[in-house]
Protein backbone atom coordinates (compact mmCIF):
# COMPACT_ATOMS: atom_id res chain seq x y z
CA UNK A 1 0.00 0.00 0.00
CA UNK A 2 1.25 3.39 -0.82
CA UNK A 3 -0.41 5.20 2.05
CA UNK A 4 1.13 5.59 5.47
CA UNK A 5 -0.93 6.47 8.53
CA UNK A 6 -0.96 10.21 7.90
CA UNK A 7 -0.94 10.24 4.11
CA UNK A 8 -3.83 10.35 1.73
CA UNK A 9 -5.37 7.43 -0.03
CA UNK A 10 -4.59 6.90 -3.73
CA UNK A 11 -7.85 6.21 -5.60
CA UNK A 12 -8.23 5.19 -9.23
CA UNK A 13 -11.66 6.02 -10.64
CA UNK A 14 -12.41 4.10 -13.84
CA UNK A 15 -15.46 5.83 -15.31
CA UNK A 16 -16.32 6.94 -18.86
CA UNK A 17 -19.37 9.03 -17.90
CA UNK A 18 -18.12 12.47 -16.84
CA UNK A 19 -21.33 13.27 -14.96
CA UNK A 20 -20.95 10.10 -12.83
CA UNK A 21 -17.24 10.79 -12.38
CA UNK A 22 -18.00 14.31 -11.16
CA UNK A 23 -20.52 12.95 -8.62
CA UNK A 24 -17.87 10.60 -7.19
CA UNK A 25 -15.22 13.32 -7.09
CA UNK A 26 -17.53 15.82 -5.39
CA UNK A 27 -18.71 13.20 -2.89
CA UNK A 28 -15.14 12.48 -1.77
CA UNK A 29 -13.83 16.07 -1.81
CA UNK A 30 -13.06 17.13 1.75
CA UNK A 31 -14.49 13.93 3.27
CA UNK A 32 -11.74 11.41 2.56
CA UNK A 33 -8.07 12.38 2.40
CA UNK A 34 -7.24 11.16 -1.08
CA UNK A 35 -5.73 11.83 -4.45
CA UNK A 36 -8.09 10.66 -7.15
CA UNK A 37 -7.00 9.77 -10.68
CA UNK A 38 -9.64 9.40 -13.39
CA UNK A 39 -9.23 7.14 -16.41
CA UNK A 40 -12.01 6.73 -18.95
CA UNK A 41 -11.75 3.18 -20.30
CA UNK A 42 -10.71 -0.30 -19.24
CA UNK A 43 -7.62 -0.50 -21.45
CA UNK A 44 -6.31 2.80 -20.08
CA UNK A 45 -6.99 1.58 -16.53
CA UNK A 46 -4.97 -1.57 -17.14
CA UNK A 47 -2.04 0.45 -18.54
CA UNK A 48 -2.27 2.71 -15.46
CA UNK A 49 -2.33 -0.23 -13.04
CA UNK A 50 0.60 -1.92 -14.79
CA UNK A 51 2.47 1.41 -15.02
CA UNK A 52 2.94 1.17 -18.77
CA UNK A 53 3.86 3.98 -21.17
CA UNK A 54 2.76 7.41 -19.97
CA UNK A 55 1.80 5.86 -16.62
CA UNK A 56 5.29 4.55 -15.77
CA UNK A 57 5.67 6.83 -12.73
CA UNK A 58 2.17 6.78 -11.23
CA UNK A 59 1.57 5.52 -7.69
CA UNK A 60 -0.22 2.23 -7.24
CA UNK A 61 -3.78 2.93 -6.08
CA UNK A 62 -5.00 1.87 -2.66
CA UNK A 63 -8.55 1.61 -4.00
CA UNK A 64 -10.19 1.19 -7.40
CA UNK A 65 -13.67 2.59 -8.09
CA UNK A 66 -14.78 0.66 -11.16
CA UNK A 67 -17.65 1.29 -13.54
CA UNK A 68 -18.80 -1.89 -15.29
CA UNK A 69 -19.82 -0.43 -18.66
CA UNK A 70 -16.57 0.81 -20.16
CA UNK A 71 -15.26 1.26 -23.68
CA UNK A 72 -12.32 -0.81 -25.00
CA UNK A 73 -12.43 -3.31 -22.09
CA UNK A 74 -15.52 -4.02 -20.01
CA UNK A 75 -15.34 -3.63 -16.24
CA UNK A 76 -15.65 -7.37 -15.57
CA UNK A 77 -12.78 -8.04 -18.01
CA UNK A 78 -10.63 -5.45 -16.25
CA UNK A 79 -11.53 -6.94 -12.88
CA UNK A 80 -10.53 -10.41 -14.13
CA UNK A 81 -7.13 -9.00 -15.19
CA UNK A 82 -6.69 -7.32 -11.79
CA UNK A 83 -7.58 -10.47 -9.83
CA UNK A 84 -5.26 -12.62 -11.97
CA UNK A 85 -2.26 -10.31 -11.47
CA UNK A 86 -0.17 -11.05 -8.36
CA UNK A 87 0.88 -7.39 -8.12
CA UNK A 88 -2.67 -6.02 -8.34
CA UNK A 89 -5.02 -8.60 -6.81
CA UNK A 90 -4.71 -7.16 -3.29
CA UNK A 91 -6.16 -3.76 -4.29
CA UNK A 92 -9.73 -3.31 -3.02
CA UNK A 93 -12.29 -2.74 -5.77
CA UNK A 94 -15.65 -1.02 -5.41
CA UNK A 95 -17.90 -1.68 -8.39
CA UNK A 96 -20.20 1.13 -9.53
CA UNK A 97 -22.97 0.10 -11.91
CA UNK A 98 -26.49 0.96 -12.99
CA UNK A 99 -27.43 -2.70 -13.39
CA UNK A 100 -27.84 -5.44 -10.80
CA UNK A 101 -27.09 -7.94 -13.59
CA UNK A 102 -23.40 -7.15 -13.11
CA UNK A 103 -23.45 -8.48 -9.55
CA UNK A 104 -24.62 -11.88 -10.82
CA UNK A 105 -22.01 -11.82 -13.59
CA UNK A 106 -19.19 -11.11 -11.14
CA UNK A 107 -20.40 -13.84 -8.77
CA UNK A 108 -20.70 -16.33 -11.62
CA UNK A 109 -17.15 -15.52 -12.76
CA UNK A 110 -15.97 -15.64 -9.11
CA UNK A 111 -14.50 -12.15 -9.31
CA UNK A 112 -14.22 -10.77 -5.78
CA UNK A 113 -15.19 -7.17 -5.13
CA UNK A 114 -14.95 -5.35 -1.81
CA UNK A 115 -18.18 -3.42 -2.28
CA UNK A 116 -20.91 -3.11 -4.86
CA UNK A 117 -22.83 0.13 -5.38
CA UNK A 118 -25.75 0.66 -7.73
CA UNK A 119 -25.98 3.94 -9.66
CA UNK A 120 -27.19 6.46 -8.98
CA UNK A 121 -24.98 6.13 -5.95
CA UNK A 122 -26.31 7.24 -2.58
CA UNK A 123 -23.66 9.81 -1.69
CA UNK A 124 -23.57 9.23 2.08
CA UNK A 125 -23.34 5.47 1.62
CA UNK A 126 -20.64 5.89 -1.04
CA UNK A 127 -18.49 8.10 1.21
CA UNK A 128 -18.94 5.69 4.14
CA UNK A 129 -17.78 2.73 2.02
CA UNK A 130 -14.63 4.61 0.96
CA UNK A 131 -13.99 5.79 4.54
CA UNK A 132 -14.41 2.23 5.81
CA UNK A 133 -11.88 0.91 3.29
CA UNK A 134 -9.51 3.76 4.22
CA UNK A 135 -9.78 2.86 7.92
CA UNK A 136 -9.13 -0.79 7.10
CA UNK A 137 -6.08 0.21 5.07
CA UNK A 138 -4.70 2.31 7.94
CA UNK A 139 -5.35 -0.48 10.44
CA UNK A 140 -3.55 -2.96 8.19
CA UNK A 141 -0.61 -0.54 7.90
CA UNK A 142 -0.37 -0.07 11.67
CA UNK A 143 -0.57 -3.83 12.30
CA UNK A 144 2.12 -4.49 9.70
CA UNK A 145 4.62 -2.23 11.48
CA UNK A 146 3.71 -3.38 15.00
Amino acid sequence: MSAGPSSRMEILLVEDNMEDANVAIQALRGKVPCRLTLVCDGAEALRFLRREGEFSRVPQPDLILLDMLLPKMAGHELLAEIRADDCLQHIPVVVLTASLVHRALLQREELHVDAFMTKPVELLKFVEVVKSLHRAMLTEFVLSIA
